[in-house]
């Protein structure tokens, strides 16, 4: 028996020109035209695999389910539901800011520690404890086939986390995607991470 589970990362909600901002689950806002084309791309590459998928689940935002929507309609498949743990990440403070005045408050050590460690910033509501039980208790129970975890980038860090699967970045891009393993016996291996079709 096998299983796979790929975790992946909503596309873009912002265009190119325009100014990155630290967004969360305060806001919920729909992907833009290339987050479209991203999904869909996803969608396209699971099209074109020897996948059996038995579910696709997706967090609650609005940009996370048209993900999970756009990958399920080139697999003619309906979503299975929202996964409330698949939820984006609070950043309190500092939601909605542009990127440069979230570095400026915090520093350049906490970001790097939050994308290396999920050890999250000063105000951020990350609930970690309960993040991790959650992603354990996923991978712990399942059948055999391929689950998709549409979800964000503060939340699909978690399951490296869970497995004890540290990286050099846990970041995901946008659109992007990671690939665990399950064999018969248990054994849970990274196939790949931060891959985009």
């Amino acid at each position: 028996m096998t299983r796979r589970i790929f975790i992946i990362r909503h596309g873009n909600t912002f265009e190119s020109d325009a100014q990155p901002r630290r967004i969360g689950a305060a806001t919920d806002i729909p992907l833009v035209t290339s987050g479209q084309i991203q999904a869909d791309r996803v969608g396209a590459w699971f099209a074109e695999q020897d996948f059996s998928v038995r579910h696709i689940f997706s967090g609650p935002l609005l940009r996370a389910r048209e993900t999970a929507e756009r990958i399920g309609a080139a697999l003619v498949k309906t979503i299975d539901g929202v996964l409330p743990w698949l939820n984006e990440i609070d950043h309190g403070p500092d939601e909605g800011l542009p990127e440069q005045e979230v570095w400026a408050r915090v520093g350049a050590e906490a970001i790097a520690a939050w994308d290396e460690q999920a050890i999250a910033p000063p105000g951020w509501r990350v609930d970690a404890e309960t993040r991790l039980a959650a992603w354990r208790a996923y991978l712990a129970n399942g059948e055999e086939g391929t689950d998709i975890l549409v979800t964000s980038n503060g939340a699909a860090r978690f399951a490296l986390l869970a497995l004890n699967l540290p990286l050099a970045s846990l970041k995901l891009r946008t659109g992007a995607l990671g690939e665990l393993v399950i064999t018969a016996d248990g054994e849970i291996q990274l196939q790949r991470w931060d891959y985009r079709p």
